[in-house]
């Protein structure tokens, strides 16, 4: 491990590397200064079966984590390096080492004085709306050009539509017949579930560069228990803000378990939803009158897509998402499924705290 981490420009000599068990993409570890020495720094073999544009992708990272690095210290916020990733060079000056073994590695410098949480209360659901909505507004005049899709067609809805329609077609697992309602269901809602994304494409919804992966354990806490950092930042790419808020009531504001195989545990929790949308809409003040619109919208487009994909890879056969039993996929489908229908019901309402909060 030393040969890689020894092409890095490190302040210190490092005494131990900690494997850490985190995420499910990249591997990573934590590398400890040596004797007295308090620095520490996050060292990770980047997936690029994955993510197949490794240069575009820390590109991508440290144009977004310049500008707001940038942003705060024009500001004057103090501890900057407790609020925003800082990636660590190699010594010939690139942003990732590529091994002998065609392995690519990076380096961060460890954000001391943090940590995350797992599970969500109301009182952490707004801390974390008004952190992505934070991150989402330093970023509204980001310069996009030189930006990468790090996984090309991500949320793209109309997309994982068509891949399940090639499922269907293929029937690579020959499980349609039993399950040609959910076809039905899903197929039925798709020209309702793409329509933002529509109007994105026709330029009457705004782009904006979005997280794409909007978690409660994305986003660190300081000793005060006070959001400070937004982490992860492989999928910051552009997109649709209905994406990043969609994604987060997807993941937190279910009462039951992505896939919970007793569907009545299964609903919206309202007070996870009204704590985020409160904390987020007092951060992101850019959002423009038809984000709003369709902003609540965004829980049903992701739970949609979600339910898509992991029908898509029940009928070809579980070849993308790891799998604990034979049907886990069509029990996820399920699951999704039976929360898409819950946000139906109550659309209303939460169609109704948008406007709330947009108000006050």
């Amino acid at each position: 491990m030393k040969e890689i981490y020894s092409q890095f420009q490190l302040s210190c000599e490092i005494a131990e590397v900690k494997p850490l068990k985190i995420g499910h993409i990249n591997d990573s570890y934590t590398l400890w200064g040596v004797g007295e020495s308090d620095e520490s720094y996050f060292l990770q073999r980047i997936n690029h079966n994955i993510f197949k544009d490794v240069e575009g992708l820390q590109r991508n990272i440290k144009i977004v984590t310049d500008h707001i690095r940038a942003k705060l210290i024009r500001e004057g916020v103090e501890n900057v390096a407790q609020r925003v990733m800082q990636l660590v060079p190699t010594h010939d000056g690139k942003l990732y080492y590529h091994d002998k073994d065609g392995n690519y590695w990076r380096v961060y410098v460890n954000i001391k004085n943090t940590h995350s949480y797992d599970q969500i209360t109301p009182e952490l659901a707004y801390e974390a709306g008004v952190a992505f909505g934070n991150f989402q507004m330093q970023l509204v005049d980001v310069p996009k050009e030189n930006m990468i899709e790090p996984i090309p067609d991500f949320h793209n809805v109309a997309f994982r539509v068509q891949q399940l329609k090639d499922a269907v077609g293929e029937n690579k697992a020959g499980r349609l017949e039993k399950t040609q309602w959910m076809v039905d269901e899903l197929l039925r809602r798709a020209d309702e579930m793409c329509l933002p994304q529509q109007l994105y494409r026709e330029g009457k919804m705004p782009g904006r560069i979005n997280h794409h992966d909007t978690k409660i354990n994305n986003m660190l806490f300081n000793d005060k228990d006070e959001p400070c950092c937004v982490v992860d930042l492989d999928t910051v790419m552009e997109g649709i803000v209905l994406s990043d808020f969609g994604d987060f009531m997807r993941t937190a504001a279910n009462t039951g378990a992505e896939d919970d195989a007793n569907l009545d545990n299964i609903d919206v929790n309202m007070d996870i939803f009204e704590a985020y949308t409160r904390g987020y809409l007092k951060a992101a003040t850019f959002l423009t009158p038809i984000e709003l619109e369709y902003l609540a919208f965004g829980a049903k487009m992701l739970s949609y897509m979600q339910t898509v994909r992991f029908f898509a890879d029940y009928l070809n056969g579980d070849t993308y998402y790891k799998i604990q039993h034979p049907e886990h996929n069509w029990q996820r489908s399920l699951a999704q499924f039976r929360l898409l229908q819950k946000q139906e019901e109550k659309f209303g309402q939460m169609q109704a705290i948008v406007n709330q909060c947009t108000n006050q």
